[in-house]
């Protein structure tokens, strides 16, 4: 399955951990470095959202967010200000490795990282905890082919 972006805004909060604006080129045109990789880019913030990059409320909540990071005025949606710039890191990203659905299609959790479970399903969340955390795996693809047949077998859809 193809990640599609939901623009649910779990995805950039803490980035501001990750880039830095090193310099402002132009009034909307940075230089960013990565602080992980020592990595620079430079990046332009679109013209339709600069009024909302603007806008700095969304450190008020969200002090580590990614500095391009917003939130919309008129719906609940978020928004990458320099989306069409971005680093490249920001756009191979994938929000999750596996999506986790429950009986009825919705999502019940998701496998992101490195075996690591955010579940939004309280059943998810057990049978993760009495029989996934202890499978000690090393080899990762086998380790996510046991994972799958657990969760399926105990009425989960799970999507990659």
């Amino acid at each position: 399955m193809v990640f599609e972006c939901s623009q649910c805004g779990e995805c950039c909060g803490h980035l501001g951990l990750m880039w830095a604006i090193e310099k402002e080129i132009s009034e909307y045109t940075f230089r960013v470095r990565n602080e992980y990789t020592g990595e620079r880019y430079t990046v332009e913030v679109t013209k339709d959202l600069r009024s909302l990059y603007d806008d700095k409320d969304v450190f008020t909540d969200l002090p580590e967010a990614c500095p391009f990071f917003r939130k919309g005025r008129e719906n609940d949606l978020w928004y990458c200000t320099v989306h069409l710039t971005r680093p490249d890191v920001c756009r191979e990203y994938g929000c999750w490795r596996f999506l986790i659905l429950d009986s009825q299609g919705k999502r019940a959790g998701r496998v992101m990282g490195t075996r690591h479970l955010h579940a939004e399903d309280p059943n998810l969340l057990k049978i993760w905890d009495e029989k996934v955390r202890c499978l000690t795996e090393p080899d990762d693809a086998l380790w996510d082919e046991k994972m799958c047949e657990i969760i399926r077998s105990a009425g989960f859809t799970v999507r990659d």
